[in-house]
C-alpha cells in the first residue's frame, strides 16, 4: 500500500518543532498526557496479562520514537529499548532526555521501511503514530516482521479512514481555522488505514492481527469543540486540554484505534 503520488503529508514538521517534546505547552505535550496513558496501558495489559511477558525481559524496538515518550515508558518497566525515527532532530531530543532521566536507551536515525536492526531481535515492537505517515505500509510490515522474533508482539495505533476521522483530524483539527490545533498538511485522510486492510497486510506478511479496540476522548463532541475553543482563545494552553479531555479505550474505532499482531 504505497501512499499516494500526490500526498502533501507533511513529516518534516516533527524536524521543525522537535526542541518541543518535552515542552508542557506544545501539541506535542498532547501525545504525552493525552493520549500516551491509554495506549501505554494496553500495551502492559497485552504483553503481561494476555500474552505472559515480563516486560524487564523484554527486548523492545519504539518504531518511530520521536522525542522518546513510549520508549521511556519501556525503559522505566525495565526492559531493553531501542528507539528509531527518521527526524535526526527528534532522535538528538530523545538521547538528551534519556541521559537526563537516567535512562539507558539506545536511539537510531532510520525509517519504518527499512530499520537498521538485525533479523529476529527484538521481542517486542511499539508502533504509534506511524502507520498513517509512512510512505509503503506494506513495507513498514514486512520489515518489523524481519526484526521480530518467532513469536515477537506488534504494537500498535494508527487512524481509521472512515467520515468520522476525515470531519475530526482533517477538517476539524487541521482545516478549519476556529478550532484546528495541528499542523497543516500532517495528515492525509487518504493514508489512514482501515483494520481490515491492516488485517490483510499483516496476514501477508508473516503476522497474525490479534485485537483491534477503538480510542476516543472521554467527552462528548460538542465539548470537544468546546474545549478547542477555549484552547484557540488562549484560555487555556496545550497541557490544559490535555488534562481536559483524555484518551480512553471504546468500542468505537470510526476514529482512532490501536492493537497488537504477533508473528507466526
Amino acid at each position: 500500500m504505497p501512499a499516494p503520488t500526490d500526498t502533501v503529508i507533511d513529516n518534516e514538521v516533527y524536524s521543525r518543532i522537535a526542541d518541543t517534546w518535552w515542552t508542557e505547552d506544545s501539541v506535542l505535550c498532547l501525545l504525552r498526557h493525552h493520549l500516551n496513558p491509554c495506549r501505554f496501558d494496553y500495551f502492559d495489559e497485552v504483553l503481561e496479562q494476555r500474552l505472559g511477558k515480563k516486560l524487564a525481559n523484554c527486548r523492545v524496538l519504539d518504531v518511530g520514537c520521536g522525542g522518546g515518550f513510549l520508549t521511556e515508558e519501556f525503559a522505566k518497566r525495565g526492559c531493553e529499548v531501542v528507539g528509531v525515527d527518521p527526524s535526526a532532530e527528534s532522535i538528538e531530543v530523545a538521547r538528551a532526555h534519556a541521559i537526563q532521566s537516567g535512562l539507558d536507551i539506545t536511539y537510531h536515525v532510520g525509517y519504518a521501511e527499512h530499520l537498521p536492526c538485525d533479523d529476529a531481535s527484538f521481542d517486542v515492537i511499539c508502533c504509534c503514530d506511524v502507520l498513517e505517515h509512512v510512505q509503503d505500509l506494506e513495507q513498514v510490515i514486512a520489515d518489523a516482521t524481519r526484526v521480530l522474533k518467532p513469536d515477537g508482539v506488534y504494537c500498535f495505533d494508527t487512524v481509521n479512514r472512515t467520515f468520522i476521522s476525515w470531519l475530526f483530524y482533517i477538517k476539524i483539527a487541521q482545516e478549519w481555522s476556529w478550532t484546528s490545533y495541528i499542523p497543516e498538511n500532517l495528515h492525509d485522510w487518504r493514508m489512514f488505514v482501515r483494520p481490515k486492510e491492516l488485517t490483510a497486510l499483516f496476514a501477508n506478511n508473516g503476522m497474525a492481527a490479534q485485537d483491534f479496540v477503538g480510542m476516543g476522548p472521554n467527552i462528548n463532541g460538542l465539548r470537544v469543540v468546546q474545549e478547542l475553543r477555549r484552547l484557540k482563545t488562549g484560555k487555556i494552553d496545550f497541557r490544559g486540554f490535555a488534562d481536559q479531555m483524555k484518551t480512553i479505550r471504546t468500542r468505537d474505532m470510526a476514529c482512532s484505534y490501536m492493537g497488537y499482531a504477533t508473528k507466526v
